[in-house]
């Protein structure tokens, strides 16, 4: 008899539920939008916003730990779209990180990682 795997168990990352807020960028505007992230793992997050772009678009994500001390950025590719109105699912869009340096990776481990550890069960 097969086993059957639920969707959290093939995802190559952990998420865990963290609300940063989040400035991007695209190609086409000069100014940064600036909405919340929902969740993250070690491999991208899902940003809420409205106005998601389409899937292969590439993003410049800043974001600060919640100190304010350290800034994360790099690029991030839309992976997958939630439109407005979708019933049950929040609006907005999965980025995979694509290019973020050492420094920044070793940051959202450490915040994948201690959120982690502080959820219950």
């Amino acid at each position: 008899m097969a086993h059957k795997q639920g969707k959290d168990e093939r995802r190559r990352y952990p998420r865990v539920p963290l609300s940063l807020l989040i400035q991007f960028r695209f190609d086409t505007l000069a100014d940064f939008l600036a909405e919340y992230s929902v969740d993250i793992s070690e491999g991208g997050m899902f940003i809420r916003t409205d106005e998601p772009r389409e899937e292969g678009s590439l993003i410049y994500l800043q974001f600060y730990l919640r100190d304010g001390a350290k800034l994360i950025e790099g690029l991030g590719k839309v992976v997958r779209v939630n439109p407005p109105g979708r019933e049950g699912a929040v609006a907005g869009m999965g980025v995979e990180f694509v290019n973020f340096d050492d420094e920044s990776m070793r940051l959202i481990k450490q915040i994948v990682s201690r959120n982690v550890e502080q959820r219950p069960g």
